[in-house]
């Protein structure tokens, strides 16, 4: 997936802030919205799949969207951007926060 400049600068960025604030490896926490729709939440599991993440969900008041927390341990904060794009890749319509 080739990144738009504004989506690279963003990235660029959080790597930067990742390095400055953050021992690592370190544990990194990822928020995730998306359609409740097992099949995608079944599809950001995969990519944290034998990486020992701690995932939950929990389905909106309406049970229109599920936010799935990934909680994983990373080597560094080219890991945290790779995941990202990786999810953004991968599933359709997910909202990264």
């Amino acid at each position: 997936m080739e990144l738009n400049k504004k989506t690279a600068e963003f990235y660029e960025k959080l790597k930067q802030q990742l390095y400055e604030t953050t021992s690592w490896p370190a544990e990194y926490l990822y928020k995730f919205i998306v359609v409740s729709d097992s099949q995608k939440i079944a599809e950001i599991e995969a990519i944290f799949d034998n990486m020992g993440a701690v995932i939950h969900t929990a389905t909106s008041k309406n049970g229109k969207y599920t936010s799935v927390s990934v909680n994983v341990l990373l080597r560094d904060p080219e890991q945290v951007v790779k995941k990202y794009i990786e999810v953004a890749e991968k599933v359709e319509g997910v909202i990264s926060l």
